[in-house]
């Protein structure tokens, strides 16, 4: 059984499809990309799997459980979460409360505890703080806790909401544009980042322009062009794929 599966994937707006009875299996650990023109329905597919957008057609199943068309928190809970494309950090907190918002998702007291600051809080929030340090010190920013967000260097940034994201107990980690804007240095050090969030069992789906960045860093790819897929393998081989190099690389048959 394929950690996730997505069978007939499509959403219409309007008259207009989006996406096309897309199909694909994403393994367990492994890192996977999805690439395309722009328009190409990549953000959709994002959108689609993180509840963001109800289904048209078609089917999600994640770890055996169907979970198209649920809600977005439903979707964390069960072990799903994302980044965006332009990075969506809460500026004026501080770098660990940003990491501890993440982690709200999956807390179990109440208002009443919060108010009155019960024991059950104090140590829950404590279990909390404690997680959350671990997790900064994981992405090498266990220094700049209590930095606020947009403090912070653009790559480090991109890290923290990574890491906001891995807060919220996710084992599937969505990555939309994740080296978006980043100069050759910080590139480097996001795909050794990124690297090492497999090697600690994360499974990765992102999608990304920068064609050096996805060739070195995906175990599979899959291409979508015009909200359909026209190929998917291993990185050599989309590289190679004539369709891939009509439709997206600018190429001919």
């Amino acid at each position: 059984m394929a950690f996730l599966d997505v069978e007939n994937l499509t959403i219409k707006f309007g008259g207009l499809t989006a996406v096309d009875h897309v199909n694909f299996k994403v393994n367990q650990g492994e890192i996977f990309s999805i690439i395309g023109p722009n328009g190409a329905g990549k953000t959709t597919v994002f959108n689609m799997l993180t509840g963001v957008y109800n289904v048209t057609e078609g089917s999600i199943e994640f770890k055996g459980k169907k979970i198209q068309n649920q809600t977005a928190q439903f979707i964390v809970k069960e072990g799903i979460a994302r980044t965006f494309q332009n990075i969506r950090l809460f500026d004026n907190c501080r770098v660990i409360e940003n990491v501890l918002i993440g982690m709200t998702i999956k807390t179990n007291y109440n208002f009443f505890d919060v108010i009155c600051r019960t024991k059950k809080y104090r140590d829950v929030h404590s279990k909390m703080l404690n997680h959350a340090v671990d997790l900064l010190d994981e992405i090498g920013l266990a220094n700049k806790t209590d930095v606020y967000a947009d403090s912070l260097p653009y790559g480090d940034q991109r890290k923290l909401e990574i890491a906001r994201a891995m807060a919220t107990g996710a084992e599937l980690i969505l990555l939309d544009e994740p080296a978006a804007g980043m100069n050759p240095k910080e590139t480097d050090d996001l795909m050794k980042f990124i690297g090492t969030l497999k090697y600690k069992g994360y499974t990765i789906i992102l999608i990304d322009h920068d064609m050096k960045f996805i060739m070195n860093i995906s175990d599979r790819i899959l291409v979508l062009n015009h909200g359909k897929k026209i190929a998917e393998g291993l990185p050599n081989e989309v590289m190679t794929n004539s369709d891939v190099i009509a439709a997206y690389l600018g190429g001919t048959h």
